[in-house]
């Protein structure tokens, strides 16, 4: 009995699976981190990766090894200074950056500086979640799931007609994954999506290798399932707790009313709404509470400063 992933596939699958590894190691686009199978480098590319367009990504992870080339010199690096680099390359939710640090302090401290090599494992990590450390596996240590990413979903969509369910995508892509071959795998399915399966395909432009077997392809619907927004940036909650960091990260501390100002032109602490007093100390809290921010109250006087 065909299994339910199996019906969405052609019968030949060994000819799809050996048609994209021929593609894509025939040409694909050269980003650093696929030169390296280093487990540490590969965990900064992917997070710095996550909603960060990869042409931009490529400056930041360079000047990122040249200041900490190891896990061990990530680790012992103070907070505030990996924070203050994550806001300078405009890399976005500072969080990460915390995460990418305390991390290398788990692998330093509890694992004899030796990233695991399973998923499971790598999932033990702060702030490294099931897609992050799939992809670590694979691209490290070539022991990974299939990775199933928006542009995966996309491909898998179009190509087979897979229905737009998250569970009936991964039964999918664990069908067309050669045993063993995470790496190379991963790696070419996600330049498919990146390259041939954009929102605006380009079928016949990047000689897409699917294309006799790809369902969109033959009735011409490139529709796409749903995925999620991106909150505009400009002007958003997110934009302003990069600037609160950029403004901590150049001063020992401040008072509050000395931080809102550079936060917003239109900043009135009196006020109501955003731009007044509440609002920022609101955003101050909040990045307290995600252990960025320090803040000291002394009567009415409230001083912020980034964690060190």
């Amino acid at each position: 009995m065909m299994s339910e992933a199996a019906s969405h596939l052609p019968e030949d699958v060994t000819a799809v699976q050996q048609a994209l590894i021929a593609w894509y190691e025939d040409d694909h686009r050269d980003f650093p981190w696929r030169r390296t199978e280093d487990p540490y480098e590969i965990l900064v590319s992917e997070v710095m990766s996550q909603q960060t367009q990869l042409d931009r990504v490529v400056a930041a992870w360079n000047d990122f090894l040249e200041r900490w080339p190891t896990v061990d010199d990530l680790a012992a690096a103070d907070r505030a200074d990996v924070v203050g680099f994550w806001t300078d390359h405009s890399l976005g939710y500072n969080n990460r950056a915390k995460y990418l640090h305390e991390a290398a302090r788990q692998v330093r401290d509890e694992y004899g500086g030796d990233f695991p090599t399973a998923p499971e494992g790598l999932q033990e990590l702060m702030g490294v979640g099931p897609y992050t450390a799939n992809a670590v596996a694979s691209f490290a240590f070539n022991n990974g799931d299939a990775v199933v990413d928006t542009n995966v979903k996309r491909v898998l969509y179009r190509a087979f007609d897979v229905p737009d369910d998250d569970e009936e995508f991964e039964r999918v892509a664990r069908r067309l994954m050669p045993e063993g071959e995470s790496r190379v795998w991963n790696n070419a399915i996600m330049e498919l999506g990146g390259v041939a399966c954009e929102k605006t395909p380009a079928c016949d432009a990047a000689a897409c290798p699917w294309r006799e077997w790809c369902h969109a392809y033959e009735t011409g619907d490139f529709t796409a399932p749903d995925v999620p927004t991106q909150p505009e940036f400009e002007g958003s909650r997110r934009q302003m707790r990069g600037r609160v960091i950029s403004i901590l990260k150049d001063a020992d501390e401040l008072e509050i009313d000395d931080i809102g100002p550079r936060v917003r032109v239109d900043y009135v602490p009196d006020s109501d709404g955003e731009g007044s007093r509440e609002w920022l100390l609101g955003l101050i809290r909040d990045l307290e509470d995600d252990g960025l921010v320090e803040v000291v109250e002394d009567g009415e006087t409230i001083v912020a400063r980034l964690r060190r």
